[in-house]
């Protein structure tokens, strides 16, 4: 794997949990809204990846990376779906959004459920951030070899 390639994927790692953390982030953001423009509450919205698919086996991958440095794989979001769990019934009659029972609809949204995910695509990024910085290392040092 050459170092473009390596970098691609770093970058690509960083890219996906980034846009996790982002999802995560409207998610706490909005674990007590009862309204939103579709009607009801905030529903949970949680990311999907995917890695590029290359249909090969793990022999004959190890044998394609000895031979081309062009067969890094990436991850890629496909997409952020709904979470369709019921939501959460409170009773507060004197809220505005309260049905005619005096139940409120909140999100179904476990803050802390959020907070540990949060803390994963974190250390995920991080993770990205350190292979990345390994790269730029190795390619550093390759440099100054070649200067010799």
């Amino acid at each position: 794997m050459g170092f473009l390639s390596s970098l691609s994927v770093s970058v690509s790692g960083m890219s996906a949990q980034r846009h996790r953390v982002n999802t995560i982030s409207e998610n706490i953001a909005n674990a007590q809204t009862t309204r939103t423009p579709e009607g009801g509450p905030y529903r949970r919205r949680e990311v999907i990846f995917a890695s590029v698919s290359n249909d090969r086996t793990f022999e004959q991958e190890m044998f394609e990376q000895e031979r081309s440095s062009s067969t890094a794989t990436e991850v890629k979001v496909v997409g952020v779906v709904q979470d369709n769990r019921a939501p959460i019934l409170k009773y507060d009659p004197h809220h505005p959004d309260a049905n005619e029972q005096g139940y409120v609809e909140l999100p179904n949204i476990n803050t802390m459920e959020e907070m540990a995910n949060l803390m994963l695509a974190s250390r995920s990024y991080e993770a990205n951030v350190a292979a990345l910085n390994a790269t730029k290392g190795m390619a550093q040092t390759a440099l100054d070899i070649g200067r010799q």
